[in-house]
Parts: structure tokens; C-alpha cells; sequence
């Protein structure tokens, strides 16, 4: 049956439109101004906007279960750092099987849910037991995140990571057995598989994900570049200064001038992070038209660095959003960190702002971050509520005290919003929270604790 939402304005087709309903078939797509509404049914969303759904497009959903965990200094450390932030990471990832893996999956998604995503990009590595053995069904801790993500309600789209090693004239982890694939061609395998699996769930999808340049040497990433023809690509890029000195020991170049160079930059690749880049390698992300997925919370939280998202959109690139390592699960901070770090870098503000004068144009760039900039990066039809688009929204109070009063609702929005001001979330035109609560929440959450108490 056809449902139409009458809301005080809804952010679609690139525009904010005032006293526009949204129409949904009982399929979950957007009907056009002129559908036959005659036996629809009408549902009041007073004071409220709806916006499109929000894209997480990077995250590692296990490392929900190490949030507030490594937020000390170790007894004899001088420092913390990244790499020292990563051993408590790979605990966390040799402890969980198979149903925690599930229970801890669910927490983020649902966390995600009500912080008004609708798709996810899950960025996936654990794939096998603990000594690295792979289970009976390879697939059993995928289809468990799957699983995960389906009953909270999000659409996703799982990235099937291939790892190699440990790192260049690096000696090998044990902590990253459950991560590695025995070559390429398995790997390049094991993710059609995925992807033949779950191709019946329209709310489904594979993508690859060769880990990094570290984890995977270019003999995988020219045969990857070659293989994989049709579907995203994702990849942690230029995180860390150190990944940046072992790849110019090992093949005298950086990067992303690597990445360039096996024929991988394209519109269908994504750079997580890109962090610590050159001039030369923004200028090639842009000319190849590749999307960065940065990640501030994480970025902050490790003390990574800032991402430089006025200079990538300069020469043409996309940016996107994630939540990577869970520290926080809200993708409106998220955006207003990638324009608050900036301000910090740049001493001035507005930085994001294109300069068309229009008064929402920081706002407007933000949300394609939070929306078809994260969908062009996941392979994913674009998502801005046209007709005969899948039917993925948010609905935001205007009259919660984070909003109340402003003239000017995109803005007020997505630069001082509270994820608390989104009380609805629709993915497929289905309700998966109803004023700001999910009907799963208490099981999840009771759940979610007992693993955590198991893990202690």
C-alpha cells in the first residue's frame, strides 16, 4: 500500500522543499508529484524534516566491543599511539567467535540505526577461528555480520578485506590469523562467493577491499585491478606516516602514486582515511574521480590526523563518511568534525562552503558527505529521494532543543544538530525506528552485555 508522509520539509532532488509529502510505494520506492494517491495512506510528520538516509561507508563493526577500553596510558609507556591501539584492537579480534561476533555487530548497527544510517559499507576481516584455520562454511563470520546488519534493518554492503601479510620485511602477526587468505586468487574466490550468496537480498551487496598497501603486496593489487571489473573497491590509504616510509622502501613510491600505478584509482575506488598525502597524490585521486572516506572521530581518537577534504574536492575527488572504529557512532558529528577539523587546520571558517552564496551550501556539502557521495562509493544507486528511488530517509525534529528556533533548517541541522533530534529512520520505505527508539533495542543491548562481561 502507498504511503505518504507529510512532513514540515523534505530535502530532496538537491533542494529544500517546503510542505512537500514524500510518497512511498508498498515496493519502498519514491512516487513521483503525480502518482495516484486516491487510496494512499496519510501519516502527519509535523515539525519535522526528512533528509535521506545517512551512508556509514566505513566501519569495522567488531571494534564496538573495545570502545573505552584503551583509553589509558599503559603502566611503563611514554606514549599512545595507533600502533599500540591496534594490539588491544587484535585482542578484541581473537577473542570472538561466531555468535559474539553477531551480538557485538548488532550493538553498532543498532547504535547506527539511531543515529540515522541506512547503509553501511562494513569493512570485514575476520574470516577465520582463532589459529587461523577457516571455519566449515568460509563464510560463516560474514553472513553472521550480514545477519547482524539485516535484523537491525540496514542496508549494507559488505567489503570482503584480503590480507597477505604482516607488512613489508615485517614478521608475521599471529594476531592477524584470522585475517589472511593464502593468495590472491583465493581471496578474489572466496569474495564471489560472498557475493553469489547473498545476491538475492535486494538489501545486500559485496564489495573487495585489498586491506592496505602494507597487508597486501602489488603482485595481489595488479591481479585485483585486473579481476575485479565491477563492483567497489575499498582500501585503507596513507593512514599513518609509517605506512608512507614503507612503501617508498619497498617500491619507491607512495601510496596512492602505487595505487595509480596498478590501474586501480577510479570512480569505483575509495581511499579510507588519506590522511597523509602529497600534492601530487590529491591531484590523482581527483583526476581519477575516487572517492576518500574520512572518518573523523576514529581519525581524532587515534590521533591520526586530519583529513584535507577542501583540497580533495578542489581537484575533483568525493568525500564520504564513516565511523571505523566505533569510539562514537554518530554520523552527524562526524560531518561537522570533517568541517570542524578543517577549521582547526585552516584558522578560518566555512571552509567547505563551495561560495555560491547560497546560505546552505556548507550544509549541502556536508549532507552529499553523509548520502550519494556514500552510496557512489559502496556501488549503490544514488540516494536523494527522486522518484523511483529506493525510499531510505530520516526524519529530523525542528522543535528538538539542539534546532528549536532556526530560520534556517539545513544548516541548523547538519552543522548543530544532536544525532537525538532524528526520531525516525525508513530504509526501503520500512520504519526501523519509530520516534527514536528500536523495537529490538533491549534484546540487543542485554545481549551486547553478556559478551562483554564474557570478554572480561
Amino acid at each position: 500500500m502507498t504511503t505518504v508522509y507529510r512532513p514540515e520539509a523534505v530535502f530532496c532532488e538537491g533542494a529544500l522543499h517546503e510542505g512537500r509529502a514524500l510518497a512511498v510505494s508498498a515496493e519502498g520506492l519514491v512516487l513521483p508529484a503525480d502518482a495516484d494517491l486516491r487510496d494512499a495512506v496519510e501519516v502527519a510528520l509535523p515539525g519535522k524534516l526528512l533528509l535521506p538516509g545517512f551512508v556509514n561507508g566505513h566501519s569495522h563493526a567488531f571494534q564496538r566491543a573495545i570502545r573505552g577500553r584503551t583509553e589509558f596510558l599503559a603502566k611503563g609507556h611514554e606514549r599512545d599511539d595507533f600502533w599500540s591501539w591496534r594490539e588491544a584492537m587484535y585482542a578484541a579480534a581473537t577473542a570472538l567467535g561466531p555468535e559474539q561476533l553477531y551480538a557485538v555487530s548488532r550493538q553498532a548497527f543498532l547504535e547506527m540505526a539511531l543515529a540515522g544510517v541506512t547503509t553501511v559499507g562494513e569493512f570485514h576481516y575476520l574470516h577465520h577461528q582463532p589459529d587461523g584455520t577457516p571455519y566449515d562454511d568460509e563464510q560463516e563470520l560474514a553472513l553472521q555480520v550480514i545477519r547482524a546488519a539485516r535484523d537491525v534493518g540496514l542496508r549494507i554492503s559488505l567489503l570482503r578485506v584480503g590480507y597477505a601479510r604482516a607488512g613489508f620485511l615485517a614478521e608475521p602477526n599471529p594476531r592477524q590469523r584470522r585475517f589472511l587468505d593464502p593468495d590472491v586468487d583465493t581471496f578474489l574466490r572466496r569474495a564471489s562467493d560472498l557475493a553469489a550468496r547473498t545476491r538475492g537480498d535486494p538489501l545486500v551487496s559485496v564489495g573487495l577491499a585489498p586491506h592496505s598497501v602494507r597487508a597486501v603486496p602489488r603482485p595481489w593489487l595488479d591481479v585485483i585491478a585486473r579481476a575485479w571489473t565491477t563492483g567497489p573497491i575499498h582500501m585503507h590509504v596513507a593512514e599513518q606516516p609509517a605506512e608512507l616510509r614503507a612503501c617508498a622502501a619497498e617500491y619507491g613510491l607512495l601510496p596512492v602514486e602505487l595505487l595509480d600505478a596498478v590501474g586501480l584509482l577510479s570512480p569505483r575506488f575509495t581511499a579510507v582515511h588519506a590522511i597523509h598525502l602529497e600534492r601530487g597524490e590529491i591531484e590523482r585521486l581527483g583526476r581519477t574521480g575516487s572517492t576518500v572516506c574520512a572518518c573523523p572521530s576514529t581519525e581524532r581518537n587515534l590521533g591520526d590526523g586530519i583529513v584535507e577534504a577542501d583540497a580533495l574536492l578542489g581537484t575533483g575527488a568525493s568525500i564520504s563518511l564513516g565511523s571505523d572504529s566505533h569510539a562514537h557512532i554518530d554520523l552527524l558529528q562526524e560531518a561537522q568534525m570533517l568541517e570542524g577539523h578543517l577549521r582547526l587546520l585552516r584558522l578560518r571558517r566555512n571552509v567547505l562552503d563551495p561560495g555560491d552564496g547560497a546560505g546552505d551550501g556548507l550544509a549541502r556539502r556536508l549532507l552529499e558527505a553523509l548520502t550519494s557521495a556514500g552510496t557512489r562509493s559502496l556501488g549503490l544507486p544514488a540516494q536523494t529521494l527522486s522518484p523511483g528511488q529506493r525510499a531510505d530517509f530520516v526524519a529530523v525534529d525542528l522543535e528538538h532543543p539542539s534546532v528549536l528556533g532556526a530560520q534556517h533548517p539545513l544548516p541548523a541541522v547538519l552543522m548543530g544538530a544532536a544525532s537525538a533530534a532524528i526520531t525516525d529512520v525508513f530504509v526501503h520505505g520500512q520504519r526501523i525506528v519509530s520516534h527514536g527508539r528500536h523495537f529490538q533495542a533491549e534484546q540487543i543491548g542485554r545481549q551486547f552485555v553478556d559478551v562483554m562481561r564474557a570478554l572480561r
